[in-house]
């Protein structure tokens, strides 16, 4: 038997669809540079690019993907890997819509242990609100911080944002959002707290880069 919770999310989809099908096909896209410009070298780690094969493009629909790996300088000591998705959709209209992480890993034969919000500051000073995971495939243990970037907002929770992406359609006339999402491996020994402060300082350094490839 289904529960409320899916026939709300269910009956929140459907309403979209009709108030996006009323108000026309064509969405207001600002412009935005593409994501493959984000800088290679960040602090102390340089980018390695993940390939993404034809299954999972056609799984995510159309939009502009970065997917990376940052690691230490070579040469240098060697400081823990920081994964970098994001995936940045122009528009959400005919079906078109953003796959939560949440969906996602599972498929990929990850669990998760804890799931819970964390909230940091940037370089800025703007506030952002995020997800906070720890997931495992019984061999490693990953942290996970994902967020919705959208029109100058973080959201963190997957039902806030298709509520925002069906209020600023009809507001601004947009359905443009990225999913931002950065994992690091909780090393042999070390604590989950240590992790996570790395993985929130990682998204310290890239938020305020973000307004110039995910327009606010």
């Amino acid at each position: 038997m289904r529960s409320p919770r899916f026939w709300a999310i269910v009956l929140l989809m459907t309403f979209s669809a009709f108030v996006l099908h009323v108000r026309g096909d064509v969405d207001r896209i600002p412009y935005s540079r593409p994501l493959s410009e984000l800088p290679n070298s960040l602090d102390s780690r340089i980018a390695t690019e993940i390939p993404l094969n034809q299954e999972t493009l056609d799984v995510l629909g159309k939009g502009d993907f970065l997917y990376r790996m940052y690691q230490g300088q070579p040469g240098a000591p060697r400081i823990p890997a920081i994964s970098l998705f994001i995936g940045y959709f122009p528009t959400q209209r005919t079906g078109q819509s953003i796959h939560s992480p949440q969906n996602c890993l599972p498929g990929a034969g990850w669990s998760f242990l804890s799931s819970g919000q964390s909230q940091f500051t940037d370089r800025t000073g703007k506030t952002y609100r995020v997800g906070d995971y720890l997931i495992t495939d019984g061999k490693s243990t990953q942290q996970v911080l994902y967020w919705y970037q959208m029109h100058g907002r973080s959201i963190a929770n997957d039902y806030k944002a298709k509520i925002y992406t069906l209020a600023d359609s009809i507001e601004l006339g947009r359905t443009d959002a990225a999913l931002v999402r950065i994992i690091t491996a909780v090393e042999p020994g070390e604590e989950r707290e240590q992790a996570r402060d790395r993985a929130i300082e990682f998204a310290r350094q890239i938020t305020p880069l973000l307004p110039a490839y995910v327009p606010n």
